[in-house]
């Protein structure tokens, strides 16, 4: 800033409230100003700016995985919001690894980041906790909060609950529910809603199958194991834990000439952008990610702004289920939403 009053002939005071206050400054003055930021290719420090201000317009978001469209949305939510508040969103991919989940937790702390936004592995939480024990508000996505801290979820056991009750009012009775591991607590709450279906429908049976991943690679293992059996001992209709497993799984069982969804009709989960655009649009239940993204991101400027008064809260929002052609019912069309 030395250098650019300097070069445009001002004093330091004027170059700073070209920058932040510049209604103070004539128009003749800030554009001399403006040209000589340019010319010197100055970029101001915001870290630097925040220790002496005390204020940061800067946000960090660190999703579990970039390559599931339900965290883009979930991005797309967040940023949405704070462009409303003129603050600014990092965002970082720790891409289904602790390690890169917990250096990009201790990189925007160093960054003097406002606060953060984290979509965390099914894992430990332990440098979110140190985080905010040095004073950083940190906002879970598609987590629970706890006494500590808010968090924005989606009702799972709801939403294996709609894939089962889906498939048992088209009539079949013989449903399997496959996911993996089941340590993991989607997955297990999925099933959960799953099985509550079933229990309640009295004269259906459901099938668990542990996989090894919710992957499309998982999916080909899940089908060429399912089509690999009798037709009196596959089930009729199959909930899989994510879109993922769904798609792998119809994959192979096509190749193996079975015929979806009248061999075996199907219902994955996240609502994937893939899910509606596959060779068979797959049934699947959604989360609203982008309203999740934008109510996390507002939770989070409440508690920057009001850490006096702000109260920790979980916010449960309800999935959707859209059905498509793998549980379309005979002789009429799924609406394709």
């Amino acid at each position: 800033m030395t250098d650019v009053a300097l070069h445009a002939g001002v004093s330091l005071g004027t170059v700073s409230n070209v920058l932040n206050n510049p209604h103070l400054v004539t128009q003749e003055t800030r554009e001399r100003v403006l040209r000589s930021i340019d010319e010197l290719g100055f970029v101001r420090n915001h870290a630097a700016r925040s220790l002496v201000t005390g204020r940061a317009d800067t946000v960090g978001f660190v999703v579990v995985d970039l390559g599931n469209s339900f965290f883009i949305d979930l991005a797309r939510g967040v940023e949405e919001l704070l462009d409303e508040h003129g603050i600014r969103l990092l965002l970082a991919n720790s891409d289904v690894d602790l390690t890169k989940q917990e250096s990009y937790i201790g990189l925007f702390e160093e960054t003097k980041v406002a606060g953060i936004l984290l979509a965390p592995l099914d894992g430990p939480l332990d440098a979110a906790r140190a985080a905010r024990g040095r004073g950083v508000p940190v906002v879970h996505v598609n987590w629970p909060g706890d006494d500590d801290s808010c968090g924005v979820v989606v009702d799972e056991e709801l939403g294996g609950y709609l894939a089962a009750r889906h498939l048992l009012d088209q009539g079949l009775r013989r449903l399997a529910f496959a996911g993996g591991p089941f340590t993991l607590s989607a997955v297990a709450q999925r099933f959960a809603g799953a099985s509550r279906a079933v229990a309640e429908a009295g004269d259906a049976s459901l099938e668990k199958i542990e996989t090894r991943s919710i992957s499309v690679r998982g999916g080909y293992d899940l089908g060429t194991a399912l089509s690999k059996r009798s037709p009196a001992r596959r089930p009729e209709g199959l909930v899989a834990a994510a879109d993922a497993l769904a798609a792998g799984a119809i994959q192979t069982m096509q190749l193996a000439g079975l015929l979806v969804p009248r061999d075996m009709a199907v219902v994955g989960y996240d609502n994937n952008h893939f899910a509606q655009d596959s060779s068979i649009p797959i049934s699947s239940v959604g989360q609203p990610g982008h309203e999740m993204g934008r109510i996390a991101a507002r939770v989070l400027l409440e508690e920057i702004t009001t850490p006096l008064t702000h109260q920790h809260q979980t916010i449960e929002l309800a999935p959707t289920l859209f059905e498509r052609a793998t549980s379309q019912p005979r002789g009429r069309t799924a609406a394709a939403t």
